[in-house]
């Protein structure tokens, strides 16, 4: 099984990069619990919620490895929680990291905010690009610090969709 991570700001097209890469390449898609979370609790998060979410992100990766795909692809995962936390409250729980690092991931497409316009879904909070690339830098730094295999996906809609396939077919070994 490999296990492939969108990772990046928001509206910078994690989402729909992760449907075309299930459409193109197969294998199971675990979205993002933090918006059914959202739908669900109708209401402000507040740093309490951090582990919930956290550990509702856990859950339904857990069950997608527990089915052993070929490829798994996860629209985000603990990092994205954890910097979230820490953007929004200036804390996150301390067992977000540790749980992120227990884990092995193949590859993380991380996702520029450049050359793509913010879109406003209701749930998102960072207009700004200069919050959204923050947010960039942020990934890329924990990614650099703990080694973590990654490649940056830059430009307009169609060169991030040719390069995540370029890189999920060296990925896949095809």
């Amino acid at each position: 099984m490999k296990v492939l991570v969108l990772s990046g700001p928001e509206s910078s097209g994690k989402s729909w990069l992760a449907a075309e890469l299930q459409a193109r390449f197969g294998g199971l898609l675990v979205g993002e619990y933090v918006r059914r979370f959202i739908e669900k609790e109708a209401r402000e998060t507040c740093y309490e919620d951090i582990s919930a979410i956290a550990l509702g992100q856990l859950q339904w990766e857990d069950g997608a490895r527990a089915r052993q795909p070929s490829l798994l692809i996860l629209d985000t995962h603990l990092l994205s929680n954890m910097l979230w936390s820490h953007a929004l409250f200036g804390d996150c729980p301390t067992w977000i990291e540790e749980a992120l690092l227990a884990r092995h991931y193949h590859l993380h497409l991380l996702l520029s905010p450049e050359a793509v316009v913010w879109t406003d879904d209701g749930q998102r909070c960072q207009p700004d690009l200069a919050d959204r690339q923050a947010f960039f830098q942020a990934s890329r730094d924990w990614l650099d610090r703990h080694q973590q295999t990654y490649q940056v996906l830059r430009g307009n809609w169609a060169q991030r969709r040719r390069d995540a396939f370029e890189a999920v077919n060296r990925l896949l070994g095809a």
